[in-house]
């Protein structure tokens, strides 16, 4: 195994500058691959973030030539061709088994190619391979170490993702969020995770949490690779609106919602406030998310809910094999009636209506929160708490996570969040908090 103590687990990559190689011919896929197989085979068995392939290379090295069969000239090249994407162990990829973190026997999760991974090979990204999840995309941690320490969870449940990204094994990978599954895990391993808008990256092919809420979404390290990513993954990307974002007035949400983080996330908002304040953009407190204990309460019960109707046919016939905590979850799930989940359904719409009237009634147009309560927590055995992340994921608004400040080392993070739909918008907005939190 690599020496820990003297290999750097932490060395992101630039999505933007590997497509930009690769689109122009100045790096070969074949070069690509073999430095990205070097990366992984340097610190995967340190962080654990990706599963054993052993057809790997032989693959790689068949898509790739391919995909120059397919577009020989440079100019022609789609927008992610060459990309090294993770992706996550619930979406189905072709010859490739999905175990979803799980015992079960992968033929329970067999279907057709997921929709996202078929977005992402039409615009020539290859897969790398598949990233580690925690099971069915709940809390059963997997073996995954956050890169930053090793001996602290990297989140879940996208960790062998978000770790992907911030080890430098890929520049890009995809995750999903039912609470907190992309911001949180970005916000602990100092990625960029965007959650976009609910349902503007298909899910067909995916392992399903919680249907009515689950989200695909991705980490990369910069809002120049997530917009770059966005543009080729999102429906209905509308080109340039990115671009024309004006400075955001940008609204904190003061409240019960807000004292749910711990101190220490609390004092890099203070400074973070500061630095954009500095940079002559307006930040206003704003009251809100007062009642969010039963917006907690609504979630937790609709998403239990599908996820029990979910699995309900694998668990009469794999129940044996679900981890505990899975396994405890899906027993949980028959206690909730059809009605209280139709109440957590209507509870979505209703609860993205009052935040975007409260946005107009404050002038703002975005929210700044933190990511997560705090850092990673020490120890593997849990990723860590997603209550910053829920309102927004229930809301389905879209959501950037920007790494900013750590404590001893551990990072941490800041959610921008837009209005539903305008996923473009926040993009270009993001840029300029990025810019400014940069000093």
């Amino acid at each position: 195994m690599p020496d820990a103590t003297t290999l750097n687990l932490v060395q992101p990559l630039s999505l933007s500058k590997q497509v930009a190689a690769a689109r122009s011919g100045a790096l070969s896929l074949q070069d690509l691959i073999a430095q990205s197989l070097d990366r992984l085979d340097e610190v995967n068995p340190l962080v654990r973030a990706m599963l054993p392939d052993p057809r790997q290379r032989e693959r790689l090295s068949a898509e790739a030539a391919t995909l120059m069969e397919r577009w020989p000239s440079p100019e022609d090249r789609p927008p992610l061709f060459g990309a090294m994407v993770a992706v996550k162990d619930i979406f189905n990829v072709d010859r490739m088994p999905t175990r979803a973190g799980s015992a079960v026997p992968p033929e329970s999760f067999s279907g057709r190619e997921a929709d996202v991974v078929a977005r992402l090979k039409e615009t020539g990204a290859l897969v790398l391979g598949k990233a580690v999840t925690t099971e069915f995309a709940y809390f059963a941690s997997g073996a995954t170490a956050n890169p930053h320490d090793r001996e602290h969870t990297p989140g879940g449940s996208s960790s062998g993702s978000a770790a992907a990204v911030a080890a430098g094994i890929a520049p890009l990978a995809v995750g999903s969020q039912t609470v907190g599954s992309v911001i949180r895990p970005a916000s602990f391993c100092g990625a960029v995770g965007f959650k976009p808008s609910y349902d503007r990256i298909p899910t067909g092919g995916t392992l399903y949490f919680s249907p009515s809420v689950d989200t695909i979404g991705f980490f990369v390290n910069s809002v120049t690779d997530a917009t770059l990513a966005a543009s080729a993954l999102l429906l209905g990307w509308r080109n340039g609106e990115d671009a024309e974002a004006t400075t955001p007035r940008i609204g904190i949400p003061a409240g019960p919602f807000l004292e749910q983080a711990g101190q220490e996330v609390r004092a890099a908002l203070a400074q973070a406030t500061e630095l954009l304040s500095d940079a002559g953009i307006d930040i206003a407190d704003v009251m809100t998310l007062h009642d969010i204990a039963d917006i907690n309460k609504r979630h937790s019960d609709l998403t239990v809910f599908e996820f029990t109707e979910t699995h309900r046919e694998r668990y009469a016939k794999y129940g044996a094999m679900f981890r505990p905590q899975s396994a405890e979850f899906f027993e949980t799930g028959l206690a909730v009636s059809p009605a209280t989940a139709e109440t957590g359904r209507a509870s979505r719409i209703a609860l993205r209506q009052r935040l975007h009237e409260r946005m107009d009634r404050a002038g703002i147009d975005v929210w700044l929160a933190p990511s997560a309560v705090g850092p990673a927590p020490h120890g593997l055995g849990s990723t860590g708490d997603p209550r910053m992340n829920l309102p927004w994921t229930h809301a389905g608004m879209p959501v950037i996570n920007l790494p900013f400040g750590d404590v001893d080392g551990l990072p941490l993070g800041l959610s921008l969040v837009g209005r539903f739909g305008h996923d473009e918008t926040l993009l270009g907005q993001a840029l300029r908090v990025e810019d400014a939190l940069a000093g």
